[in-house]
């Protein structure tokens, strides 16, 4: 006949010398158990008893096998998990697969997404078509005293996790705090041309820069990807003087184009004008030394038949003079040695 008291069938009893079941584990038999729960929850020696007493225990059981099975989780290849024993830090899981912790109040499990990359705006709200301006975000002062609206855009991730955790509070307003707090800074150092124009990748680099210091500074666990300056404009109110100083510049840009322009025609010609004049003026004192040296030598050579024939030389000169200027003159000659005399009428037959 089958025991009554174990409700697993004929199971053997314990024999008095305490020896283990027969099946030979270390887990003592459900009787024994059943009969001390008995002194624990008032049960007596009555049938009913103890049969509440086994329900309730085998109900406890049942909870407690419940509760430890829930502290199993499993770890996706782009999260970490961060397990607290008693809110204090007990470990971290950074590889991806199954796990066990003890359920709570006794461990708390947080998982992180540390490869999502995450978006933060400052001076807006919103994307596309929903976007609002966020004017106590936006404006901000120049270094040389204007006030621009400047929109950016933050793009971070998870770097550590415990970190992110637990040496931060208020992560995410945290994070955007240090960002516009940055971002106030470098443009506090930029003047506002740069910011609206071409220097805004510069500035972005630098605000990235400046923000990952700080964050690091912190212990936050967090790196930031990228800064985008989405929209950079001047304030509303000064938009007009503005655009009168642009148009202002965008003039003064274009006159000194113009006058670059003109200066690289303009030299260039003069430069081969100069470089002309200085080869001309260098042949014409080449030639007047030369011709120079040339009379010279000329006059060299007839000093020397001078002193040789002095009567010759020098009627010969007379006659190469007077050849020389006489050429082209009209000429009249008179000729008296024949006893002529008088001054013999002169006709000019060559003149009309």
């Amino acid at each position: 006949m089958t025991d009554k008291k174990n409700p697993w069938g004929n199971a053997p009893k314990p024999s008095n010398n305490h020896q283990k079941p027969s099946n030979g584990g270390d887990i003592p038999d459900l009787d024994e158990l059943l009969k001390k729960a008995k002194g624990h929850f008032g049960g007596g020696n009555g049938g009913a008893d103890d049969g509440a007493g086994k329900t309730l225990l085998f109900g406890a059981l049942i909870i407690g096998a419940l509760w430890l099975g829930n502290g199993f989780y499993r770890v996706l290849p782009n999260e970490n998990a961060v397990i607290q024993r008693f809110g204090e830090l007990s470990r971290t899981q950074t590889e991806p697969g199954m796990g066990y912790h003890l359920p709570w109040p006794v461990e708390t499990l947080t998982k992180v997404n540390v490869t999502e990359d995450r978006r933060m705006t400052i001076g807006f709200a919103g994307n596309g078509r929903t976007k609002r301006d966020i004017a106590d975000e936006s404006q901000m002062l120049t270094s040389d005293a204007n006030i621009v609206d400047i929109d950016v855009v933050v793009i971070w991730n998870i770097q550590n996790a415990h970190d992110f955790i637990f040496n931060i509070k208020s992560q995410e307003d945290t994070i955007k705090r240090v960002a516009e707090s940055t971002t106030r800074e470098v443009v506090g150092q930029t003047e506002l041309q740069p910011l609206i124009t071409t220097g805004r990748e510069n500035v972005a680099q630098r605000i990235q820069k400046l923000t990952q210091d700080t964050l690091d500074a912190y212990g936050s666990g967090v790196a930031i990807k990228q800064v985008l300056i989405q929209d950079a404009t001047v304030h509303p109110q000064v938009m007009e003087a503005f655009d009168d100083v642009v148009a202002a510049g965008q003039d003064a840009e274009r006159f000194q184009n113009e006058a670059t322009i003109y200066k690289n025609d303009i030299l260039p010609k003069a430069r081969g004008e100069a470089i002309r004049m200085t080869q001309h003026a260098e042949g014409y004192k080449q030639s007047r030394i030369a011709r120079a040296e040339g009379e010279a030598e000329r006059f060299n050579q007839l000093y020397d038949a001078y002193k040789g024939g002095r009567d010759v030389t020098r009627e010969r000169i007379y006659i190469e003079t007077m050849e020389s200027v006489m050429k082209d003159a009209d000429k009249t000659i008179i000729d008296q040695e024949k006893g002529t005399q008088g001054v013999l009428p002169y006709l000019p037959l060559n003149k009309k």
